[in-house]
């Protein structure tokens, strides 16, 4: 099923910055005032005003303050998560879309480009936290502009699309994934500035709810972008549970969908260009304090982490972890709407599984908070394996399940039961993952480390989606049936079967070949490389602290 490792989304929960820990001592010395004057009365009335506020302080301490205060400085940060999660979401349905119009799975895999900025963007993120003009915000120097180009890209494709989607020679895929993946870029960027910013539109009591409203945000946003449109957008949906009257064509249109947003973007942009000051500090609420670190040394910094011998080889092993996924992950939830399951129907089974992706997370942390996180990932593996078999099984059995009515209640009832165990086995091994970045990283430069080892983590799930999609269709063999000497292996040799009054029949499809290599080479990396992921936690401390941190 394609899976979206924000879901994983595609993009994904673990692609947060964390906050470096250098900040608690600025945190924690931001409020100290200074007494110049000498007097005995001044000096006594400033020890009386510092046991008040030592008392007040304690009584901070017990009591978590609400967010009343700064309620408004959330909901702006929900609402700019909930923008970010939009262009993600739509990324996401374009598949499933072409899908439906039979395009190539080498243009799929052209098109999967797409996700991979938000794996990426560790490679810009310097230039964004040290660039800026000061006198407009720090982050408002990024967000607003990037904001404005992504409203002003969905206009632009919202007068394209049609075009793109529906030209002579089938979809103008380059063109689609050049646009779509500026938008992803651009909304990486944005991330970045939002991240940035959470920690200092939130004073020091409330800043633990960037986080959630991060998680929320994009979810919603992703949510609004993919399943609400493709539901909206299915006429077959909108007919049966939507309408008294049957159309042809659904409620919104993608060209619709894209203007509307891209309206939204351009005014509320405005409106937090305009309205909303970066340094507006409450009274009384203590801020994190920002630290700029140049980009050069940054960059240094990210070198002599990757040149540590622990850090390559753990890195190594996650670039290669995820093979053995490649095909379950990428193709199952196309070759499901090719078997004529429809594809709203497919993005709606997102819904019941949000529950469960609230809950895993949380049930599986009790078993990673140990001493050995990796146990979890290396014991999940072989069951994610055997549900991406499963997969290929639910495939092959699709098509005798269709009926004229479409699909049974059972057959959906099963699909979700599969995606569910996949949920399980995925979260175990991503929670795993996550628990052991945070154990390892060197303190010092907590951020920077984790979000490199998160980065190559995305990276380690995107390159193998690519290629098993590129890989498809050379490993799909067809044969013209009806047309005496005619073959199907290029597009122009089964335009001349057709012509010639035949048809190309698949005689062996590339997804069940990939599904089982995979399987192979995922079984291998679990045998030999697996054990030395495990052992790597039995590493001193010292083994992963970086010099250029001491």
């Amino acid at each position: 099923m394609a899976h979206s490792d924000l879901t994983t989304h595609k993009n994904g929960r673990q692609r947060k910055i964390a906050v470096p820990t250098f900040l608690s001592e600025n945190i924690r010395g931001m409020d100290r005032g200074e007494t110049s004057s000498s007097e005995p009365e001044v000096e006594e009335e400033a020890e009386g005003l510092i046991k008040v506020l030592s008392s007040e302080d304690r009584r901070h301490r017990r009591v978590r303050p609400g967010i009343r205060d700064e309620l408004g400085n959330v909901l702006l940060l929900l609402f700019l998560y909930v923008l970010q999660g939009i262009p993600l979401g739509l990324a996401g349905s374009i598949p499933l879309i072409l899908q439906s119009k039979s395009i190539s799975y080498k243009d799929q895999a052209f098109f999967s480009f797409v996700f991979w900025p938000f794996s990426l963007k560790l490679f810009w993120a310097p230039l964004v936290d040290a660039l800026y003009c000061s006198r407009f915000g720090r982050r408002k120097s990024w967000l607003v502009p990037t904001q404005y180009l992504l409203g002003l890209f969905m206009l632009y494709l919202s007068g394209t699309v049609n075009s793109l989607m529906q030209s002579e020679g089938g979809p103008k895929v380059v063109t689609l994934t050049a646009v779509f993946f500026m938008l992803a870029f651009l909304a990486a960027t944005q991330d970045i500035a939002v991240d940035g910013w959470a920690l200092t539109m939130l004073s020091r009591e409330n800043v633990g709810y960037a986080s959630t409203c991060n998680s929320v945000g994009q979810t919603a946003g992703y949510f609004l972008g993919n399943v609400l449109f493709l539901a909206l957008e299915s006429a077959d949906f909108c007919n049966k549970y939507l309408r008294a009257e049957p159309k042809d064509t659904g409620i919104v249109t993608l060209s619709e969908f894209l203007f509307f947003w891209g309206i939204v973007f351009l005014i509320s942009t405005t409106l937090v260009a305009i309205m909303k000051k970066e340094n507006n500090h409450g009274h009384g609420k203590r801020r994190v304090h920002e630290e700029t670190q140049g980009v050069m040394e940054t960059y240094k910094l990210l070198f002599s982490i990757i040149k540590m011998p622990t850090v390559f080889t753990f890195c190594s092993l996650l670039l290669t972890a995820k093979i053995g996924f490649s095909a379950a992950d990428a193709v199952t939830g196309l070759k499901l709407v090719e078997a004529g399951v429809p594809k709203e129907q497919l993005a709606l089974l997102a819904v019941p599984m949000v529950p469960l992706q609230i809950l895993l997370p949380v049930i599986i942390s009790k078993y990673t908070a140990g001493p050995r996180p990796l146990d979890v990932f290396y014991k999940a593996f072989p069951f994610r394996l055997l549900i991406g078999l499963g997969y290929a099984l639910l495939v092959w059995w699709t098509p005798s399940v269709k009926h004229e009515g479409g699909f049974p209640v059972y057959y959906y009832a099963i699909v979700l039961f599969s995606y569910a165990l996949h949920q399980v086995a995925l979260y175990s091994m991503y929670v795993a993952c996550m628990a052991f970045h945070a154990k390892v990283s060197d303190p010092l430069i907590g951020g920077t480390y984790m979000t490199l080892l998160n980065t190559v983590t995305n990276l380690g799930g995107n390159w193998p989606s690519t290629l098993a999609l590129w890989m498809v269709d050379p490993l799909t063999s067809k044969e013209c049936q009806g047309a005496a000497g005619q073959s199907c292996g290029s597009p122009e040799e089964a335009g001349l079967c057709v012509k010639e009054g035949g048809a190309c029949v698949t005689t062996l499809d590339g997804y069940y070949v990939e599904s089982v290599v995979c399987v192979v080479i995922g079984l291998a990396w679990w045998v030999w490389l697996g054990k030395k992921m495990r052992r790597l936690q039995e590493q001193k401390p010292a083994a992963w602290r970086c010099r250029a941190s001491r």
